[in-house]
């Protein structure tokens, strides 16, 4: 296992903290007047999610985690499980609901997802940014009203409800952003 000291950390680096994996998305070197140069940095668990901030005095170091990313499919779900093929190896896993959280309302088959391996294990999932969804439930739109920033309720093929503006119908297929998890644009069929 390999070592990183205060000189050659930088963002995005994976790190081990307490056994648990973190990724680095910020550093800043500080130099006071008096004392000891020190760097500050913001971690990221890739576990949960959680933001931390840990000072290294100059010379400390933290191990290198063993993390691996992979590029897999999603292809179906049961009562317990989600399903994923490695696009290369045509090897399948299956990762339970609490690796997915909420991610799985975006959903429905075909999706390219990078998935967080620790130490061979799942330990979480990245989609894709836009996911083209199928509006199966919402009231008529208004004719003519294009450039409202009104909204109303749609449900989508997922079964997630999501705010759309009002000239979507239903039957209409929408780009949503996974990130904010919101309408993007309407898709023209």
């Amino acid at each position: 296992m390999s070592n990183y000291s205060t000189s050659n950390i930088k963002n995005g680096l994976k790190v081990l903290i307490n056994n648990d994996p973190y990724e680095i998305i910020e550093n800043s070197f500080h130099k006071p007047g008096k004392g000891q140069a020190f760097s500050k940095i913001k971690l990221k668990n890739l576990g949960n999610g959680r933001i931390i901030e840990k000072t290294l005095k100059i010379g400390e170091s933290l191990d290198s985690a063993d993390i691996q990313v992979s590029e897999m499919q999603y292809l179906y779900s049961d009562d317990t499980s989600y399903f994923f093929m490695n696009t290369e190896s045509f090897e399948q896993i299956s990762l339970n609901h609490e690796v997915l959280g909420d991610n799985s309302a975006w959903l429905k088959g075909q999706e390219i997802c990078s998935i967080t391996f620790f130490n061979g294990d799942p330990i979480g999932i990245e989609l894709p940014i836009f996911v083209e969804l199928v509006v199966e439930h919402t009231e008529p739109g208004l004719k003519g009203d294009t450039t409202s920033k009104a909204t109303k309720p749609a449900q989508l093929e997922t079964g997630v409800t999501i705010q759309v503006p009002l000239f979507v119908n239903q039957g209409d297929t929408i780009k949503v952003d996974t990130r904010s998890k919101e309408y993007s644009l309407r898709v023209k069929n």
